[in-house]
């Protein structure tokens, strides 16, 4: 597996970019948003100046080749109204873990299904990922859904609230 440099992709109707600080407005929004938040084990922004923090963070992160990060924004506008990741990279297994979030405005509209799909591409295609694995909370039927679309299969579960979903590069087609 190589690590490729960080790359914007783009679909039909999303540009997915770099994160940035400017973005900062609307991570703190995802971060403290309970509908969002609800179903993810982490810590609630209480402020923007968390929020810059967290970019910060996934900047120094993302240097160093331990997470790669797009902003999902819509084509035409530089707003970012979702994120997806690859982070939990394990280089020795050609293994990465998918992450996304939007904002909840935008959710039931297909966006995060489109962003996805490309990242999955990106990671298989590009980046050379064996496996994809993700984490879901069991009660996040939204995201087990999204994840079964995609062929992701159950595979285990971490702790007493978590599903393990994998996708190997094979089982695309």
């Amino acid at each position: 597996m190589e690590t490729s440099p960080f790359t914007n992709l783009t679909t039909d109707r999303l540009f997915l970019r770099d994160l940035r600080v400017e973005d900062a407005e609307e991570i703190f929004r995802l971060r403290s948003d309970e509908s969002v938040n609800q179903f993810i084990d982490r810590q609630r922004a209480v402020n923007v100046a968390d929020a810059i923090e967290f970019i910060q963070k996934i900047q120094t992160l993302a240097e160093n080749n331990g997470t790669m990060i797009w902003a999902i924004t819509r084509i035409g506008e530089g707003k970012l109204i979702g994120t997806v990741l690859y982070w939990n990279i394990v280089k020795e297994k050609s293994q990465a873990e998918l992450g996304y979030e939007m904002l909840p405005e935008y959710q039931g509209k297909g966006i995060m299904t489109e962003a996805v799909k490309k990242v999955i591409e990106f990671g298989f295609e590009e980046l050379k990922y064996k496996t994809i694995v993700a984490e879901p909370n069991m009660r996040n039927m939204r995201s087990i859904h999204l994840l079964e679309k995609f062929k992701f299969k159950r595979t285990g579960q971490h702790g007493d609230d978590y599903w393990i979903y994998t996708l190997h590069r094979n089982a695309v087609g």
